[in-house]
């Protein structure tokens, strides 16, 4: 069985272009005990690809030169020499930028299709709609009346937000590009207010939605829009950061004047909590809840959703290149296979 791989053919420096992947087609191994052989049907992207794609030091490991992009994929199992795993089976793997590949079968995770649309396993049930769970539960523990702010939030970590936010009966104010999505977080995710990050008045419309002030803000863009959020950040504001996505393509600092020294005199002054987080660290104590809550919260329609769905592998540098630059409106996905 060959395998149609795409891999990192350079650093990044800026915007990933075509020339820092490779195409290339591989003969897998054969099985041995305990493996499966799976064939891709959806692969996910998503922001915290690009940092692994830099050998800056950071939360793990960086993609080596010459290897498989990594990913998380839904897949079909083909061949299983593992008896907890049979042909047909659905599973959530690991396997990255490519079409096949042969994993340990204890690596993977059988879905149920009869349970939910297996690509969910991607998005809201999956690493995103759990990145949001455990970060706005555990660190910015939303109160019956404050309001929470995130950006990014058509996407499938700030809906989300917002969403769990409404149920535990917070105001909603999310932050998006373009009216288009501003017009989705209030008609079809039920926020209370949206806001255009590109709208000339974007800093006066942000007062407007937040009259009462900010307690809690969903950290996952920075830049302009942090910039803003500051200013209306209420005392003991709590602000758990999931990333940072507007710096990931920066290959310079930002001009003018340092801002950490009244960033820092905020966090005195206000008595500001904030949290740096990455997901997997809350998995032991979160997991099982989120699993629960969030297909319930799917199942009777409290939180939706919303994916981006790319046909083909071949079209993955360039649709990786779109989520950077927010052009996505949902989990973004590639259709590798029917």
């Amino acid at each position: 069985m060959k395998t149609t791989q795409i891999r990192l053919a350079s650093r990044p420096v800026g915007e990933p272009q075509d020339s820092d992947f490779s195409f290339v087609d591989e003969e897998l191994p054969a099985l041995e005990e305990g493996q499966v052989l799976l064939r891709t049907i959806y692969l996910s992207l998503d922001p915290y690809m690009r940092g692994r794609m830099s050998a800056a030091k950071s939360y793990a490991e960086p993609v080596e030169v010459g290897a498989v992009m990594i990913g998380g994929t839904v897949c079909e199992v083909v061949e299983s020499r593992s008896p907890n795993r049979q042909p047909g089976d659905l599973v959530l793997a690991f396997a990255g930028w490519q079409t096949h590949a042969v994993v340990d079968a204890g690596q993977t995770r059988r879905l149920d299709p009869e349970a939910a649309p297996v690509s969910t396993a991607l998005g809201v049930l999956g690493m995103p709609g759990f990145t949001a769970y455990a970060g706005l539960l555990e660190i910015g523990k939303p109160k019956p009346g404050e309001t929470v702010v995130v950006a990014a939030a058509t996407g499938p970590v700030g809906s989300a937000v917002g969403q769990i936010a409404k149920i535990k009966g917070a105001r909603a104010v999310g932050v998006a590009g373009g009216p288009e999505k501003c017009r989705a977080l209030l008609e079809e995710f039920g926020f209370d207010a949206a806001v255009d990050h590109r709208s000339p008045t974007f800093v006066d419309d942000l007062a407007a939605a937040t009259p009462d002030g900010i307690d809690v803000y969903f950290e996952n863009v920075g830049g302009p829009v942090t910039a803003a959020v500051v200013r209306r950040l209420n005392t003991f504001a709590r602000i758990p950061v999931c990333g940072l996505v507007a710096n990931y393509n920066a290959t310079s600092a930002p001009q003018g004047p340092d801002q950490l020294p009244a960033f820092m005199g905020k966090v005195l002054s206000l008595s500001l909590t904030i949290r740096g987080f990455i997901q997997q660290e809350f998995v032991p104590t979160h997991h099982e809840d989120f699993l629960r809550d969030m297909a319930a919260w799917v199942a009777d329609r409290s939180v939706r959703y919303r994916e981006d769905i790319v046909e083909g592998l071949e079209q993955t540098p360039e649709a990786f290149r779109g989520l950077l630059t927010g052009r996505n409106f949902g989990k973004l996905l590639v259709k590798v296979g029917e």
